[in-house]
C-alpha cells in the first residue's frame, strides 16, 4: 500500500503544544507481536517491549504528545517505566516523557553519546528552528525548547551499540547516522522486532531537507543494510505504518539503501570529474525500479536534494559559478535584470507567459520581478501565483512549503508599507 502524506506534512510543522494541551486525536495502539506495541500518541510513534520486569519504551513524542502517551501505556500495561531509548533527539520522539516524570515515574534514560550535542545546537538555535518550522512563541508553550528543563537527559550514553537486559530478555540499541547524527534504533531479538525510529518511516529517506543541517546517506544506507539483514519479522516505524514480514521488510530496506548509494555515487562521481553542483544534480537519474517503490516515494523529501545534500558534505557550499562567491546582492542583481528587460511589469508579464511551458523557468522571472521592486503590486501578484502553481505542481512536502515562501515575502512586505 502506497504510503499516505497528508499528515506527514502537519506532523512536521505542528506546533510544540503545552504540558496543558494533550494529543491532537486519541492515540492509537497495535499490538506486533506478543506484549509488544506500536504507540502512535501524536505526529510520531513510540514502541513499546512489556517484560516481566517492567516496560521499555522507545521514544516518547511531542511535548504536547506526553499525556496522550502515557495514557496509551497505562491502558496496555500496569508494568513500572523501566528504561527508555531515544532513538534521536528532534522533538516529536524526545519530550513527552515529562508526563511519566510528573506521574511519579522514573526510567532509566539512554541515548546515544551524541544526543548531548543535538541538545545543546537546539538551545542555540532556538530562533532558527522556531522559524523553520513555522512554531508561535508565547505562553501556549509552542516555542522551540530552549530551556534546560526542556531537555531530559540520558542517565546511560553509548557510541557504537548497548546491550540491555530488562525481565531476562536481551534488548541492543545501536548507534546508526541518517537524519541525524545521534541516531539509534533497538533490536530486540527474542520478539525479531525492530524499533526503528526514523531511520524507516515509509517515504523517501529525509537525507536532503533543505533547511536543516547535514543529513547522512551513505551511513543511513548503512544501517538499513544492518536492520535487514537480522531477518525481522516486525519494524516499528518511526512514523507511519509498521512493515511486517521478513520478505517485505528486506525488500524496502535494501531498496532503501540502495537509492542512497546511487545518488551518493552520482553526487561523488561528478564532484570528482570536476562538474558544478547544478550540472550534478540537473543529470541524476533514479533508476525507475528504485524510484517505483511504494514505499520510497518523494511525499517529504526529493533525491535531488539528497543528492544536493551530499554534495555540501563533500564539496562545500559554493555552487561553482565564479560570479557567486563574492555575489552583488541579490536585490541588485534583480534591479539589472528588471533594466535590461524594459522594467518590473515586463518580467511579470513574461514569468506568467513562461508558467504555462517552463514552470522552473517561470519561477526565477517572478521572482526577479519581486525582489527588483518588492512594492510593487504586479510583481506580487506575480510572484504568488507562479510559485502556488509551481507548489501545487510538487509532491514533496518540503518543496511546498519552499514554494509556499513568496506568500510570506509578499505579506511581509505590505505589512511594512502599511498596506
Amino acid at each position: 500500500m502506497q504510503q499516505n502524506f497528508g499528515n506527514i506534512g502537519n506532523a512536521q510543522f505542528q506546533h510544540i503544544a503545552a504540558r496543558e494541551v494533550g494529543a491532537p486525536h486519541p492515540p492509537r495502539i497495535v499490538e506486533v507481536a506478543p506484549h509488544t506495541f506500536m504507540i502512535q500518541p501524536g505526529m510520531a510513534n513510540a514502541a513499546l517491549f512489556e517484560t516481566d520486569e517492567g516496560l521499555l519504551l522507545v521514544d516518547a513524542g511531542c511535548a504536547g504528545d506526553g499525556p496522550a502517551l502515557l495514557r496509551a501505556v497505562r491502558e496496555v500495561s500496569e508494568q513500572p517505566l523501566h528504561t527508555v531509548v531515544f532513538t534521536h533527539g528532534h522533538v516529536d520522539h524526545a519530550f513527552g516523557l515529562w508526563a511519566f516524570l510528573d506521574a511519579g515515574e522514573r526510567p532509566r534514560v539512554v541515548g546515544h553519546q551524541n544526543l548531548l550535542d543535538h541538545y545543546a545546537r537546539y538551545s542555540r538555535t532556538a530562533g532558527l528552528n522556531a522559524a523553520v518550522n513555522g512554531q508561535q512563541p508565547g505562553a501556549n508553550g509552542r516555542s522551540w525548547p530552549s530551556a534546560p528543563e526542556d531537555f531530559v537527559v540520558p542517565d546511560i550514553t553509548f557510541r557504537d551499540s548497548l546491550e540491555l537486559r530488562i525481565g531476562g530478555e536481551r534488548f541492543v540499541v545501536r548507534h546508526a547516522k541518517g537524519e541525524t547524527d545521534d541516531a539509534a534504533w533497538v533490536w530486540a531479538p527474542q520478539r525479531r522486532v525492530i524499533a526503528a525510529g526514523d531511520l524507516v518511516v515509509g517515504y523517501l529517506p529525509n537525507a536532503g531537507n533543505p533547511r536543516k543541517v547535514q543529513r547522512y546517506a551513505e551511513e543511513w544506507a548503512d544501517a538499513a543494510e544492518q536492520m535487514a539483514a537480522l531477518d525481522a519479522d516486525c519494524v516499528i516505524t518511526g512514523h507511519g505504518e509498521c512493515v511486517r514480514g521478513s520478505d517485505a521488510i528486506r525488500d524496502e530496506l535494501l531498496t532503501m539503501a540502495e537509492y542512497l548509494r546511487h545518488i551518493v555515487r552520482h553526487a561523488l562521481d561528478g564532484l570528482n570529474a570536476g562538474m558544478r553542483p547544478d550540472e550534478i544534480v540537473e543529470s541524476l537519474v533514479v533508476p525507475e525500479r528504485l524510484a517505483a517503490h511504494p514505499r520510497l516515494q518523494p511525499g517529504y523529501d526529493r533525491p535531488e536534494f539528497i543528492c544536493r545534500n551530499v554534495i555540501r558534505r563533500y564539496g562545500g557550499w559554493w555552487d561553482g559559478h565564479a560570479a557567486n562567491l563574492l555575489p552583488a546582492p541579490t536585490a541588485a542583481q534583480a534591479r539589472e535584470i528588471a533594466h535590461l528587460a524594459g522594467g518590473v511589469d515586463a518580467l511579470a508579464v513574461r514569468a506568467r507567459e513562461l508558467a504555462d511551458t517552463d514552470l522552473r523557468l517561470a519561477c526565477h522571472v517572478a521572482e526577479w520581478a519581486f525582489l527588483a521592486e518588492p512594492r510593487s503590486p504586479s510583481a506580487q501578484e506575480c510572484y504568488v501565483a507562479v510559485f502556488d502553481r509551481r507548489r501545487d505542481a510538487e509532491r514533496s512536502l518540503m518543496g511546498k512549503l519552499g514554494f509556499s515562501d513568496p506568500h510570506r515575502r509578499v505579506a511581509a512586505q505590505r505589512a511594512k508599507s502599511g498596506r
